[in-house]
C-alpha cells in the first residue's frame, strides 16, 4: 500500500522551517562572534583599500567572519589576522581588542599609520605580532607587557619614537625594533629565565652603554645593535651568551678593547663591530679557535676603528674556518701579520687597507687558495708583487693601490682569469702594461694610475668588453688614444689624464653610450672634438683641459643635460660661447679659460642655476658683464680676467652671496668700484687690476673680513686709500698705477685739492653747513624742551627720593663718572672716568664702519675717544639679563684678570635693552687673520719663536680660566686677540651668562663651539667642558703649527687624522707651515716643533679622559721653550693683567 499523503499542516511547517533557517543561525551566533564581526568591520571601515582586498568581507554569510580573506579561526573564534602586502592604509582601530582569541596579527608591508593602540594588550593570547614596513608613529605602548604569551614582536621600518618600555614580556623570543627613531637607554630588565633568541635594535637612536645584563640571555643567538648612538665599552659579560651566533654593533662610538673571551663563544659565527672607536690589539681569538669546541667564527668585520696591533696566538697552529676578515681603516702598524693570516686556508676575503703595514707582501699569500678578495691598499708595502699570488685561482678582487710597490707590472697576474677588479694605482711601478692583460676577459675595473708606466697602450686592452672603469692617469704613456676604444661598450669611467698621449681623440669614443666620466686632460691631444661626443646621454664629467684641441666650442654639449663638469681650458678653442649652454641646469663647473674664444658672454649662462665655478679667464671676450650672472646664487668663483670686457661692474653681482673669488683683472672696465661689493661677506680674493676704473676705493670694503687677496692696481682711481684697507694690504703693488691715489701703503701723501675741485667742495660745504645749521637748531629746540620736562619730573620725584646707603655711595664713587645722582643708568668704569655719551660718540653712534667683529654674543665696536684713548666696546644682543643681574655678572667678570685674557674694564646697563661691556683694544687683530696673512707673506710674519709664544699665551690664559672653574666653550683663532706687542689674549669667555646666544654664522657655529674646533662629545651632548676646551685648544695648536685650517678637509679626514697620517708615513716636512720651511731638522727648534705637534695630538684624543689638563699643557709647552719676554711659571695664574 502506498504511504498516506502528508497533511497540509505538515507541509506548511516544513516550508516555514526552510525559510527561517538562515535567520535562526544568525540568532544562534554567540555574542563573542558578533563582537568579532563588529571589530573587523570597524577595522575595515578605517582603511583605504585600493585593491578591494576586503570587499568580500560579508557579515551575512553563515561562516562569517571565518570565511573572510586573511581571517583564520579556531573553534569558531578568530585566531589569526593575516593581511600582508595588500597596500592597505590608515590607522589600526582600537576595536581590535575585541578579538580576544587572536593569536597572530600580521599586517606587515602595508601603509598603516597612526599609533599602535594600547588596547591591543587586551588580546592576551597573542603570540606573534608583525607590524613591520608600515608608517606607525608615536611610542611603543607600555601595556604591551600584559601580553604574557607574546613570543614575536616585529615593528621594524616604521616611524616609532621615544623610549622602549622597561618591562617587556618575558615570553618574548624575537624582538625587532630596527629602523625607527627609538631613543634613550636599552632596557636592562633581562634575566636568565628570558627566552630571547633575537634582538634587533639597529638603525635607531639608542644611547648609553650596551647593558651587561645581556650576558644573562642564555638562549640569545642574534644581537644586532648597528648604527645607534651607543658608547662605553663592549661588556665582557656578552661572553656568557653561549648560544650567540651573530653579534653586530656597527656604526656606534663604542670604545675600549674587544674582550678576547667573546671570540671563544662556541657558536659565534659573525662578529661585526666596524665604524666604532675600538682600540688596542685585535685578539687572536678573532682568527684562531681558543676554546674546546670546534672553530665557528666565519666573518670578522672590525674596519674603521683605532686598532694598533694584531695579537698572535699562543700556539704555533691556528685552527680556523674564518672566511671574511675586514680590518680596513685602522692604525695597525708593523709588517704584514704572516704566517698568522696566511695560514687560514678558508679565507675568501681579506681587507687590511688603510693601515700602516710595511715590508713586503708575503709570498705565503699563495697558500690562501680560496681567496676571492685581497685588499692591501693605502699602506706602506714595498718590493714587488709576489709570484705566488697567481695560485689564488679564485681571486676576483686584487687591490694593492697606494703603496710603494716597485718593478714592472707582473705578467703572471693575467693568469688570474676570474679577476673583476685590479687596482695597482699609486705605486712606483714602471715598464709597460703586459699585453697578456687582454686575457682578463672578466675584468670590470682596471686602475693603474699614479705610476711611471711607459710605452703605448696595448691594443689587447681594447678587447676587455666587460670593462666599466679604466684609469690609466698620471703615468708616462705615449702614442695616441687607441682608435678601437669604442669596443669597450660597457665603459662608464675613462681616465687617461696626465700622460703624453698625442693625436686626435678617436671618433669611436662617441659610441661609448654608458660613459659618465671622460678625462683626457693634461696631454698633447690635438684636432677637433668628435661630433658624436655630444651624443653620449649619460656624460656627467668632461675634462679635456691642457691639450692643444681646436675648433669651435661644441654647441652640441648643450644636449648633455646630466653634465656637471665641463673643463676645456688651456686649449686652442675659438668661436663663441654657445648661448644654449644655459640649458645645462645641472652644471657645477664651467671652465673655458686660456683659449681663443671671442664674442660676448651669453646672458643665458645665468640659467645654470647650480653653477659654482665660472672661469672664462684669458680669452678675447668683449661686451659688458651680463647682469644675469647675478642669478647664480651658488656661484663660488667668477674669473673673467684677461679679456676685453667693457662697461661697468654690475652692482647686482653682490647678489652672489656665496662668492669667494672675483677676478676681473686686465679688461677695459670703467666706472667706479661698486660699494655693494662689501655685501660679499665670503670673498677671499678681489682682483680688479689693469682696468679703467675711476673714483675712490669704497671704504666699506674693509667690512669683508674674509678678504685675503686684494688688487686694484693700474686703474684711474683717486683719493685716499681707506686706512683700514691700507693697513690690511700693505703691499704697494696692490695699489700702484693709480696716479691720483694716495695714502698708505703707497707712501704718497694726499696733497691739497686743485682750485676747481676746491670751489666745488666749497659750494658743497656751504650747502652742508646751512643744512646742518637748520638741523642743529631743530635739535636744540627739542633738547631744551626735553630738558625742561626732565627737570619738572625730577622736582616732582625729589620729595620721595631716599638717601643712598653709604656702601652704594662708595661703590658709585669708586666706579667713575656717572650720568646723574638720581640712580639713572651709568657707564661704570673700573679704572677710568668715561661717560656713556663719550662712548657713544667714540663709536660714532655704533656705526657699522666701527664694527671690529661679529660673534654670537653681539657686535664689538672700536671706540676712539677725543683724548686719543682707544677701547673695544661689546654691545650685547637684545634679550640680555635685567639690569641688576647684568651689573652683578659684569662686576664678577671684571675680577677675572690675567695677562693672556681680555679683561673687562667697564660696563653699562640701561633701558630699553642696551648692555655694554668695555675691554682693552687689541690693535693687531686676531689669530685667524694673522695666519691668513702669514700664508701670503712668504713666511716672514710668523717664525717659530713667535708661534710658540702665541701657543703658550693661549694655554696660560685658558689654564687660568679652568683654575677659576670657568669653561670657555668656543676656543678658535678668531677668539685669540693680539695687543700692540703681539701678546696673545683669549677673548669671548664668560659671556653665556649675559645673554641668549644669537648665532651669526649658522654654517660654522653650534651651541657649544665652532665647526672644526668643537669636540665630538660636545656636539653630541650639547655641553662644553674643560675637556672639550682642551680638544679645541689642540685643534688651534695644530692649525698654528701647520697652517692648515680644519675646514679645509673633507668629511672623511680632519686635521687630526691628516697630521697622524703624515707622522706615520714619516713625512714631517709636510706638516710644516710655509713660514717654518726653513727649520733645520738638526736644530732644537725642529724638536720643539715636533713636541708641539704631539701636544696637539694629546689634546685631541678621542676619549676626553685621555686628554691632559691645561696646567699639564702649560708645563709641556714651557718645557719646550721659555719665551724671553714672558716669565715662565708652573702656575699659569701668577701673571695678572696690568691695571
Amino acid at each position: 500500500m502506498p504511504p498516506p499523503p502528508l497533511s497540509m499542516a505538515t507541509t506548511a511547517l516544513l516550508f516555514f522551517l526552510v525559510i527561517i533557517a538562515p535567520f535562526l543561525s544568525c540568532a544562534q551566533r554567540s555574542a563573542e562572534t558578533l563582537a568579532e564581526i563588529e571589530a573587523l568591520t570597524a577595522f575595515k571601515l578605517n582603511l583605504h583599500d585600493p585593491l578591494g582586498t576586503l570587499n568580500g568581507w560579508d557579515s551575512s554569510t553563515p561562516s562569517a567572519p571565518c570565511d573572510w580573506r586573511g581571517v583564520a579561526c579556531y573553534d569558531g573564534r578568530v585566531s589569526e589576522l593575516r593581511l600582508p602586502r595588500l597596500q592597505l592604509g590608515g590607522p589600526l582601530t582600537d576595536q581590535i581588542a575585541n578579538l580576544r582569541m587572536l593569536r597572530k596579527l600580521s599586517i606587515r608591508s602595508n601603509f598603516f599609520n597612526g599609533t599602535i593602540p594600547s588596547s591591543l594588550s587586551k588580546c592576551t593570547l597573542l603570540h606573534s605580532v608583525f607590524l613591520q614596513y608600515n608608517s606607525f608613529s608615536g611610542n611603543l605602548p607600555p601595556e604591551i607587557a600584559n601580553l604574557t604569551n607574546l613570543q614575536t614582536l616585529t615593528v621594524a621600518q616604521n616611524q616609532l619614537s621615544g623610549e622602549v618600555p622597561g618591562d617587556l614580556p618575558r615570553s618574548l623570543r624575537y624582538i625587532d625594533l630596527s629602523s625607527n627613531a627609538f631613543s634613550g637607554d636599552i632596557p636592562e630588565n633581562f634575566s636568565s629565565s628570558s627566552q630571547l633568541q633575537l634582538i634587533n635594535l639597529s638603525y635607531n637612536q639608542f644611547s648609553g652603554e650596551i647593558p651587561a645584563s645581556f650576558g644573562e640571555l642564555q638562549q640569545l643567538q642574534y644581537l644586532w645593535l648597528d648604527y645607534n648612538l651607543l658608547e662605553g665599552t663592549l661588556p665582557s659579560a656578552i661572553a656568557n651568551c653561549l648560544s650567540l651566533v651573530h653579534l653586530s654593533a656597527e656604526g656606534n662610538t663604542i670604545g675600549g678593547v674587544i674582550p678576547s673571551a667573546i671570540g671563544a663563544l662556541p657558536k659565534l659565527q659573525v662578529i661585526s663591530l666596524s665604524h666604532n672607536k675600538l682600540s688596542g690589539s685585535v685578539p687572536s681569538s678573532m682568527f684562531c679557535n681558543v676554546s674546546d669546541y670546534p672553530p665557528s667564527i666565519r666573518i670578522v668585520q672590525l674596519g674603521f676603528n683605532a686598532f694598533t696591533d694584531v695579537v698572535s696566538p699562543d700556539t704555533a697552529t691556528c685552527f680556523s674556518i674564518l672566511q671574511v676578515l675586514d680590518l680596513q681603516q685602522n692604525q695597525i702598524h708593523g709588517v704584514f701579520p704572516s704566517p698568522l693570516l696566511t695560514n687560514i686556508s678558508t679565507l675568501t676575503m681579506l681587507d687590511v687597507s688603510g693601515n700602516s703595514f710595511s715590508g713586503t707582501i708575503p709570498s705565503e699569500i699563495g697558500n690562501l687558495l680560496r681567496l676571492e678578495e685581497l685588499k692591501i691598499a693605502n699602506n706602506s708595502m714595498n718590493g714587488v708583487v709576489p709570484a705566488e699570488i697567481k695560485k689564488c685561482n679564485s681571486m676576483r678582487v686584487l687591490d694593492l693601490e697606494g703603496n710603494q710597490l716597485t718593478g714592472e707590472i707582473p705578467a703572471f697576474l693575467s693568469e688570474l682569469r676570474g679577476l673583476k677588479m685590479l687596482s695597482l694605482g699609486g705605486n712606483q711601478l714602471s715598464g709597460s702594461i703586459p699585453w697578456s692583460f687582454g686575457n682578463l676577459t672578466e675584468l670590470e675595473t682596471l686602475n693603474l694610475s699614479g705610476n711611471s708606466l711607459t710605452g703605448p697602450l696595448p691594443e689587447e686592452l681594447m678587447g676587455l668588453s666587460n670593462l666599466t672603469t679604466l684609469n690609466l692617469s698620471e703615468n708616462k704613456f705615449s702614442g695616441g688614444v687607441p682608435t678601437n676604444i669604442g669596443n669597450l661598450r660597457q665603459l662608464s669611467v675613462l681616465n687617461m689624464s696626465g700622460n703624453g698621449l698625442s693625436g686626435p681623440i678617436p671618433a669611436s669614443v662617441g659610441t661609448l653610450y654608458k660613459l659618465t666620466t671622460l678625462d683626457l686632460s693634461k696631454q698633447n691631444l690635438s684636432g677637433e672634438l668628435p661630433f658624436d661626443l655630444a651624443g653620449l646621454p649619460n656624460l656627467q664629467v668632461i675634462a679635456l683641459q691642457e691639450n692643444t684641441l681646436s675648433g669651435d666650442v661644441p654647441e652640441g654639449f648643450s644636449s648633455l643635460l646630466s653634465l656637471r663638469y665641463l673643463n676645456l681650458s688651456s686649449n686652442a678653442f675659438s668661436g663663441h660661447i654657445p648661448s644654449t649652454f644655459g640649458f645645462l641646469k645641472s652644471l657645477l663647473v664651467l671652465s673655458l679659460s686660456d683659449n681663443h674664444i671671442s664674442g660676448s658672454i651669453p646672458p643665458e649662462l645665468g640659467n645654470c642655476s647650480d653653477l659654482q665655478i665660472l672661469n672664462l679667464h684669458s680669452n678675447s671676450l668683449s661686451g659688458e658683464i651680463p647682469i644675469d650672472l647675478s642669478r647664480l646664487s651658488h656661484l663660488n668663483e667668477l674669473d673673467l680676467g684677461w679679456n676685453n670686457l667693457t662697461g661697468e661692474i654690475p652692482d647686482e653681482i653682490s647678489k652672489c652671496s656665496l662668492l669667494t673669488s672675483l677676478s676681473l683683472e686686465s679688461n677695459l672696465l670703467s666706472g667706479s668700484i661698486p660699494a655693494s661689493l662689501s655685501n660679499l661677506s665670503n670673498l677671499t680674493t678681489l682682483d680688479l687690476s689693469a682696468n679703467n676704473l675711476s673714483g675712490v676705493i669704497p671704504a666699506n670694503l674693509t667690512l669683508i673680513s674674509s678678504l685675503v687677496n686684494f688688487n686694484v692696481s693700474r686703474n684711474n682711481l683717486e683719493g685716499e686709500i681707506p686706512v683700514l684697507l691700507g693697513s690690511r694690504f700693505n703691499n704697494p703693488l696692490d695699489f700702484e698705477g693709480n696716479p691720483e691715489l694716495c695714502g698708505k701703503p703707497l707712501g704718497r701723501k694726499c696733497k691739497a685739492m686743485s682750485s676747481g675741485s676746491r670751489r666745488k667742495r666749497l659750494v658743497l660745504l656751504i650747502v652742508v653747513a646751512v643744512s646742518g645749521a637748520c638741523l642743529m637748531a631743530l635739535c636744540c629746540c627739542f633738547y631744551i624742551f626735553s630738558l625742561l620736562r626732565w627737570r619738572k619730573r625730577l622736582k616732582e620725584g625729589a620729595a620721595g627720593e631716599k638717601k643712598r646707603s653709604p656702601a652704594r655711595a662708595s661703590t658709585a664713587a669708586s666706579s667713575g663718572r656717572g650720568s646723574g645722582d638720581n640712580g639713572a643708568p651709568k657707564l661704570v668704569m673700573f679704572n677710568n672716568k668715561i661717560t656713556l655719551a663719550e662712548t657713544v660718540e667714540a663709536t660714532r653712534q655704533f656705526d657699522e664702519e666701527n664694527v671690529l667683529s661679529r660673534t654670537r654674543y653681539g657686535l664689538v665696536f672700536k671706540a676712539c675717544y677725543n683724548d686719543g684713548m682707544v677701547l673695544s666696546v661689546r654691545r650685547l644682543p637684545d634679550g640680555s639679563l635685567d639690569e641688576n643681574m647684568f651689573r652683578k655678572e659684569a662686576e664678577s667678570l671684571g675680577k677675572v684678570k690675567h695677562r693672556n685674557l681680555t679683561v673687562v674694564r667697564g660696563y653699562y646697563a640701561g633701558p630699553p635693552d642696551l648692555r655694554l661691556l668695555v675691554y682693552d683694544y687689541m690693535p693687531n687683530g686676531n689669530l685667524a687673520t694673522l695666519l691668513q696673512e702669514a700664508a701670503h707673506q712668504d713666511g716672514h710674519v710668523l717664525n717659530w719663536p713667535m708661534r710658540h709664544l702665541i701657543a703658550l699665551g693661549i694655554s696660560r690664559g685658558l689654564a687660568f680660566l679652568h683654575t677659576a672653574s670657568t669653561v670657555h666653550g668656543d676656543i678658535k683663532p678668531q677668539n685669540v686677540l693680539f695687543d700692540a706687542d703681539f701678546e696673545a689674549h683669549l677673548a669671548d669667555f664668560g659671556l653665556e651668562r649675559f645673554t641668549v646666544a644669537t648665532p651669526v654664522e649658522p654654517s660654522t657655529s653650534s651651541s657649544v663651539g665652532t665647526l672644526g674646533y668643537v669636540s665630538p662629545e660636545a656636539v653630541m651632548t650639547g655641553e662644553a667642558t674643560k675637556e672639550s676646551d682642551v680638544y679645541s685648544f689642540g685643534i688651534v695648536l695644530l692649525e698654528l703649527l701647520t697652517g692648515k685650517r680644519p675646514v679645509m678637509f673633507t668629511q672623511d679626514e680632519d686635521i687630526v687624522k691628516w697630521v697622524k697620517r703624515q707622522l706615520q708615513r714619516g713625512q714631517i716636512s709636510e706638516l710644516l707651515d710655509p713660514g717654518l720651511l726653513e727649520l733645520d731638522p738638526e736644530s732644537s727648534e725642529w724638536e720643539e716643533f715636533l713636541l708641539g705637534v704631539k701636544v696637539g695630538l694629546l689634546c685631541t684624543a678621542p676619549d676626553p679622559l685621555d686628554r691632559p689638563t691645561m696646567a699639564d699643557i702649560v708645563f709641556m709647552l714651557e718645557g719646550c721653550r721659555v719665551g724671553p719676554d714672558i716669565p715662565s711659571s708652573a702656575d699659569p695664574t701668577s701673571q695678572h693683567s696690568p691695571a
